[in-house]
């Protein structure tokens, strides 16, 4: 195995796979680096893949105290395998948690970011239901230490944005779940405690999310209703952002419909790597619908 070191001291294990410009996967809070296998062996064809366990997430390191979690240290992580592995730019693909910290990568080191895709990202965003998202991570972390894994598994994974990958792949999803009973109960309760419940609302960000140039796509499926209007809110503040939806697709887009999935990340990072990524036009960012004054 591989590991990494953070600057807390923190073990990140982690994989690499194929040559050429990097990039590198952050998996969600029920994935782990494996979750990441349809991209691997797609991507790594022409790129070099990284993947790794996020702190918390067996066989990387599990602290103990949930002051080691947040979500800029999240980000601080995927800067770690980075600078281990001498890389000085890479594409930044993230799913869930894993999106989220794709995103605060590149509002925290955007001059390390070739792209940012941010996929799955903003459960508990708004902030009209912020309070009701910390209680439900507060819950999660309950029952993690009360009741172990698999309870808090086969109560998790059916979740309303996870049952059209069990309806759409039901091998897949069972895959999932038998992957998901061996994540660390422990590390999985200061994940909801320190990362997931404490992380800033993406609604208090626009000022900085406005200034992010690197080119970013938003991915959301259309099931994973949590996300799709943060999503929308990403592509009308970040001047370099696009968005995608994927179509009868819930939460876990990556492994439930992985070809669609690879094609759509697969275009975003030809196009950004072409250097012809647009920005904005500044006049189409306006208050008018038509144009037209009044």
């Amino acid at each position: 195995m591989l590991f990494a070191k953070t600057d807390d001291g923190v073990d990140l294990c982690y994989e690499t796979t194929g040559s050429g410009t990097p990039i590198i996967f952050v998996h969600e809070f029920a994935g782990h680096k494996e979750s990441w296998e349809p991209q691997v062996r797609h991507f790594a064809r022409h790129y070099q893949v990284i993947t790794y366990n996020a702190r918390g997430y067996p066989p990387s390191s599990v602290p103990p105290d949930v002051s080691s979690y947040s979500q800029n240290r999240a980000a601080a992580d995927i800067l770690a395998v980075l600078d281990h592995l001498k890389i000085k730019k890479a594409h930044v693909v993230g799913l869930s948690m894993g999106g989220f910290a794709t995103l605060h990568f590149g509002l925290l080191y955007p001059e390390r970011a070739l792209s940012l895709c941010v996929a799955g990202c903003g459960y508990g965003a708004e902030l009209e239901i912020r309070d009701q998202f910390r209680k439900e991570a507060e819950a999660s972390a309950d029952m993690l230490l009360k009741e172990g894994m698999k309870a808090f598994v086969d109560k998790y994974a059916y979740g309303p944005t996870r049952l059209s990958f069990e309806r759409a792949d039901p091998n897949g999803f069972a895959e999932f779940k038998e992957q998901f009973y061996g994540h660390s109960a422990l590390g999985s309760a200061n994940t909801q405690l320190g990362v997931q419940r404490e992380r800033p609302s993406l609604y208090t960000l626009t000022e900085r999310l406005q200034k992010l140039t690197v080119p970013t796509l938003i991915l959301n499926g259309d099931e994973d209703w949590p996300c799709l209007r943060p999503g929308i809110m990403l592509k009308e503040t970040i001047p370099s952002a696009a968005l995608s939806i994927m179509p009868n697709c819930g939460h876990t887009l990556n492994i439930e419909d992985p070809v669609n999935f690879n094609r759509i990340v697969g275009d975003f990072i030809n196009q950004a790597s072409s250097g012809r990524w647009p920005m904005r036009d500044p006049r189409a960012m306006v208050k008018s619908i038509t144009g037209m004054k009044t």
